[in-house]
């Protein structure tokens, strides 16, 4: 079917109602019924059947603190499908980076103000980090989160900034802004981001960036381990790995860009 006849087709109205209600979340990491409402013009019990189907599809889902929705897993991991498959491009560099380290590998992507998961390989080790695909952590204390900032447009990392509540979760959690930019600089110049029991009490983790030839970071790759594996001499071994091989992945998304 060409796009013009298509474009002559009926329109289903209430898929294209649910459309409108997904585009309004464009510049708005949440929203409230009564605005959603007002924004597309429908009545607020029709809007509320749309974000109910919508909530159980998993394309939108409701902040569990402040009762508003936002843009639900779902419908991020079809974007991520649509950008050439992230997962699928770096499942052989996960699998290599997880036999080079023996320790836990993720792969995430950033989600208005936190981080996803969207693959992981788990260690062998007994002791080891136990992620989840699907979870969602804080972007300013996880290494995975602190290497996207660094590598973003500045002005747009500030403004994502000035929407989080910088909460700590152990002693170590940087919660001054000014520090945290100044920390930015220096992943900026290292090319990768450390997270020393910032999120989570003795866990070390190391990112890297992942992006196309132009913009801001897609995502980025980390390894995870218990503090009493990931001394001076590992981080080192890690860190040469894990930049050598954020380095082949960005190549093969560059070819695709």
């Amino acid at each position: 079917m060409s796009e013009d006849s298509a474009r002559q087709q009926p329109l289903i109205q209430s898929v294209s109602r649910a459309v409108a209600i997904l585009k309004c979340f464009t510049g708005n990491p949440e929203l409230g019924l009564a605005e959603l409402s007002r924004m597309v013009g429908l009545h607020k019990s029709t809007t509320a059947g749309i974000v109910n189907t919508l909530k159980a599809e998993g394309f939108l889902e409701q902040n569990e603190k402040t009762g508003r929705l936002r843009l639900g897993l779902e419908l991020f991991s079809l974007a991520v499908q649509a950008r050439h498959g992230l997962s699928e491009i770096c499942e052989p560099y996960l699998n290599s980076l997880l036999d080079f380290t023996g320790e836990t590998v993720n792969l995430a992507v950033l989600d208005k103000t936190e981080i996803v998961y969207i693959a992981k390989k788990e260690s062998s080790h007994s002791i080891r980090i136990s992620t989840s695909v699907g979870a969602r952590l804080p972007v300013y204390c996880t290494a995975i989160g602190k290497s996207i900032l660094a590598f973003m447009d500045r002005a747009k990392a500030e403004a994502l900034l000035g929407r989080v509540v910088m909460t700590p979760y152990t002693d170590r959690t940087l919660t001054d802004r000014p520090a945290l930019l100044a920390e930015m600089d220096r992943i900026l110049n290292a090319g990768v981001a450390y997270d020393f029991e910032e999120y989570e009490q003795g866990v070390i983790c190391i990112a890297a960036p992942l992006y196309y030839k132009k913009g801001d970071p897609i995502g980025a790759i980390s390894v995870s381990g218990p503090t009493i594996r990931m001394d001076e001499a590992a981080r080192k071994k890690i860190t040469e790995t894990l930049t050598g091989i954020a380095a082949q992945v960005n190549g093969e998304l560059s070819r695709l860009a």
